[in-house]
């Protein structure tokens, strides 16, 4: 279960009139999509010593959206592939789900559509031009922003020291090529929602 990180907004004046919670939503934020967060503002006691003045406080409470498991609409998911058989076949299956699919070729293209589209899920392949599997997944998992995003290695080997390479470097699974639809969405549905519960607690420290 997530556990929600709280960040406390300035001290306001009692409202005597105040009969509850009060929501509201940050702006550009889907509600009801896995992943994405809604924001709750709370009146919360202030702590004993405390000014009159700051009789009550508002507090941010960050929870996790509440939406049916399985469902997969308008996450956005990356795939890292030089074959364009590959990344049409991801693109294919996966927007059949509802996610929206971004492509790259290589690792130095896939950084690029990282930091401008903040992907929730991100599937690269091993062996590429340039910048390999390993290293794009080393890249990301050292950037502070984007380490608690899953990454998903692709590979058309199934030999242990891949695996255990894979692992080193930070990405949370590996699957074998030829995938199927029911790998990736299965990949999806378990790393999204385990991610969002490491952001927030981390957000939190």
């Amino acid at each position: 279960m997530l556990k929600p990180s709280i960040r406390l907004l300035p001290g306001v004046a009692a409202d005597k009139n105040f009969t509850g919670p009060r929501s509201t939503r940050r702006p550009g934020l889907q509600s009801g999509t896995k992943g994405f967060e809604r924001l709750k503002r709370v009146k919360m006691a202030p702590p004993a010593g405390s000014a009159a003045r700051f009789r009550s406080q508002w507090v941010e409470v960050r929870v996790a959206s509440e939406q049916p498991n399985g469902d997969l609409r308008g996450l956005k998911v990356l795939v890292i592939d030089d074959s364009k058989t590959i990344r049409r076949t991801a693109e294919t299956l996966l927007s059949k789900e509802g996610c929206e699919v971004l492509t790259a070729v290589d690792g130095f293209e896939a950084l690029s559509k990282i930091a401008d589209h903040k992907p929730d899920i991100i599937f690269v392949d091993i062996m590429m031009p340039r910048l390999d599997g390993y290293q794009t997944c080393a890249l990301i998992k050292h950037n502070h922003t984007f380490r608690h995003t899953p990454v998903i290695m692709l590979s058309s080997k199934d030999g242990l020291f891949d695996r255990a390479r894979g692992r080193i470097v930070g990405s949370e699974q590996y699957l074998t090529k030829p995938f199927t639809k029911d790998e990736l969405v299965d990949a999806i549905q378990h790393h999204v929602h385990k991610s969002a519960g490491s952001a927030s607690i981390s957000g939190n420290g």
